[in-house]
């Protein structure tokens, strides 16, 4: 029997909190459609929407594309409430 792998991505949660490392909101809906769109990866966690105004508006847009998409499923976002 085969197990399944399931790949999860931190790279708009924890890419953040590295020195020097910032996204501005558009970059990180381009980082999550690829990262769900052309490389299939299962789940994504996306920044605290409760951080800063751009990170509110950064989860917003991601999660109404993926939401359009039918991927809203794969994306978690600590802090959000619409």
């Amino acid at each position: 029997m085969k197990e399944a792998i399931e790949i999860m991505d931190t790279t708009l949660r924890d890419g953040e909190q590295t020195s020097g490392v910032s996204f501005m909101p558009h970059e990180q809906l381009l980082i999550a459609r690829a990262l769900l769109q052309d490389l299939n990866v299962d789940r994504i966690e996306v920044a605290s929407a409760r951080v800063s105004e751009g990170e509110m508006e950064a989860v917003k847009s991601i999660s109404r594309w993926a939401s359009q998409n039918g991927k809203l499923d794969r994306v978690e976002a600590l802090g959000f409430v619409d």
